[in-house]
């Protein structure tokens, strides 16, 4: 069956008659009387398709011990959104030393946080039997990387992602965190929607660099959580500018100010611009992320920025 048929058939018209009207006739006349339905008849079909639907989400349940969850997302992958996530969750612990930070890596298929925040081993198991986070740097963290071995491709079908984001969503003991910084795996699959129906957020933070192909999935992304009801703190223009070490030239590798073009469109602000630095990479790449090893850097101190209008925009933790 041709792709057009399939369409025809699947939208309730067959392409071939019946002798009483041609296929297309009837098409009209079926819209036509649904074009006639009453305004009472169409009021009782939404309230009935918002009823199944309502039945079909499930629950939001708050994640014990976390005040605010903040989910780092981008549509497309290689913009630098771990490294980002990475660097947000240090930055909020430098910028007040009283709040409690957690790393939660829901990238179940390339999980990144292992080696940027140079961690390894398995967790350890509490007495009520729930994963305890690795600990470095004063954040306390989570991640596939810590199940799996390290070079070991995690290949499975939909049903057992979910499974596994549920197992770091809810048998984790994060015991009491400010803020739980979550890493979204790239694009607008069941992850990020299982994630944002499951548990209250705060707020998302979408990453992007300024080219045209990365904003155009950055888009689709700020749009998916909105359709969730998750309010969109602002965007992150990643790898904004490249400034040559030697002459101190800047080049717009990736195009310039794409990000805030974008957020104009959505409305929304940008929270920061962080430049394509080796130094970044390098931290990133040795397990010691700028922000920790060189906090007084340009680099770190973008990101000391973008964390402190991250909490200004946050809505007041829930008691």
């Amino acid at each position: 069956m041709g792709t057009w048929q399939r369409l025809f058939l699947f939208g309730g018209m067959s392409l071939r008659g019946s002798g009483c009207a041609p296929w297309w006739l009837r098409g009209i006349r079926a819209l036509g009387f649904r074009r006639q339905l009453s305004g009472a008849e169409s009021e009782n079909l939404k309230q009935r398709r918002t009823q199944i639907m309502s039945r079909g989400l499930p629950k939001q349940k708050p994640i014990e011990g976390v005040k605010q969850v903040i989910v780092v997302a981008s549509g497309k992958g290689g913009v630098g959104k771990s490294t980002t996530a990475v660097n947000l969750a240090l930055a909020l612990a430098a910028n007040d030393s009283s709040k409690a930070i957690g790393l939660l890596d829901a990238d179940v298929y390339g999980p990144s946080v292992p080696k940027m925040m140079n961690l390894k081993g398995n967790p350890e198991l509490s007495q009520n039997n729930q994963m305890r986070p690795l600990l470095n740097y004063g954040i306390a963290c989570m991640s596939m990387g810590f199940l799996v071995e390290e070079t070991a491709p995690v290949v499975w079908r939909g049903l057992m992602v979910m499974s596994a984001i549920d197992k770091l969503l809810r048998q984790v003991d994060w015991g009491n965190l400010d803020y739980l910084v979550v890493d979204m795996p790239p694009g607008t699959g069941d992850v990020q929607l299982s994630v944002s129906q499951n548990i209250p957020i705060s707020g998302a933070v979408i990453v992007s660099t300024p080219q045209d192909i990365a904003l155009m999935d950055a888009y689709k992304g700020a749009e998916m959580f909105r359709k969730v009801h998750v309010p969109v703190l602002g965007l992150i223009q990643n790898m904004s500018v490249f400034q040559c070490p030697k002459c101190k030239h800047k080049t717009h590798i990736f195009g310039a100010d794409g990000a805030k073009r974008l957020a104009q469109t959505l409305k929304l602000d940008v929270l920061g611009d962080i430049p394509l630095h080796l130094s970044i990479r390098e931290a990133s790449d040795s397990g010691q992320p700028v922000v920790f090893s060189q906090p007084e850097s340009e680099e770190a101190k973008a990101y000391l920025r973008i964390a402190a209008e991250v909490v200004r925009r946050l809505p007041p933790p829930s008691e």
